[in-house]
């Protein structure tokens, strides 16, 4: 038998927690000494300890895991809770990795408020190119409302590209429109996802939804390279904003998005933003 103290180390928990199990019936101990009220706990014990304790990490109130407990929750059921949980968790993590990148992106923008590209942006113009696409309906057009969407498309475009043994003939081009019918105020966003084709691909070599298109020349563009995940586009985006209103322009559009490389790091991609431009009157 243990002391409480050295189940409680055992345990990796706390005597004051030890003696709050008990006190609600969670776990007594083995033995109470009549006479100097010591408790003593078995090895065997561990085991009821590590449900409690996974219990509350699966969030269950204490009342809760009490009922849990007499319900005689098996290991395979109890470890099946538990990989819920651990992908709740990850999938939390993930979000608040992803708000991050936002909030520095902002600071970025923030910080780099008042100062003025010059070299970095050309004007120029867009030839036509013809595409095979999917498409998709993201929720907004921040980043982390975009990036759910436009990775799969272009997942999902591969493989059906791949399997059709057609060969891009050239880098990927994003590009975005407002929802049909709901007008420009509209918060919901058309993502398009698109590789360039030959002439001779047709969409039916492709199967299910991929369409082929012609995206339409462009007289005037402002273009920007920008270098990383386009999750921290923003400062790029903005950068090229300002940019457009302190030469005069006006922008006629959602800039397209020219992939020039795409590695497995996010961080090494390299991105061209291309902004049509309206015509000048």
């Amino acid at each position: 038998m243990f002391t409480i103290g050295d189940f409680a180390k055992h345990g990796r928990v706390s005597v004051r927690m030890l003696r709050h199990y008990d006190a609600l019936g969670l776990l007594r101990p083995a033995r109470v000494d009549p006479f100097t009220g010591y408790r003593s706990y078995e090895a065997g014990q561990l085991a009821r300890l590590n449900r409690v304790i996974a219990l509350k990490e699966l969030g269950f109130s204490l009342d809760q895991v009490g009922s849990i407990l007499a319900e005689r929750v098996g290991a395979e059921e109890l470890r099946g809770m538990l990989r819920l949980r651990q992908a709740e968790l990850e999938s939390a993590m993930a979000a608040a990795a992803a708000r991050l990148v936002q909030v520095e992106a902002r600071l970025r923008t923030i910080e780099e408020e008042g100062s003025m590209p010059a070299d970095d942006i050309v004007v120029k113009s867009l030839p036509p190119v013809r595409l095979a696409e999917l498409t998709g309906t993201a929720g907004s057009y921040e980043p982390q409302d975009i990036g759910p969407v436009i990775g799969p498309l272009y997942d999902e475009l591969c493989r059906r590209i791949e399997a059709a043994g057609v060969v891009p003939t050239g880098p990927g081009t994003a590009y975005y429109e407002d929802v049909p019918g709901t007008g420009s105020a509209a918060s919901t966003v058309l993502v398009h996802a698109g590789l360039p084709v030959a002439a001779s691909v047709r969409a039916e070599d492709l199967g299910g939804e991929v369409r082929i298109v012609t995206l339409p020349a462009v007289e005037r563009a402002a273009t920007v390279v920008h270098r990383g995940s386009m999750d921290g586009v923003l400062p790029t985006s903005q950068a090229l904003a300002r940019w457009i209103d302190a030469h005069g322009h006006r922008s006629a559009g959602y800039a397209r998005e020219l992939t020039l490389a795409c590695p497995e790091d996010p961080d090494q991609w390299v991105t061209e933003l291309q902004e049509p431009l309206a015509a000048t009157s």
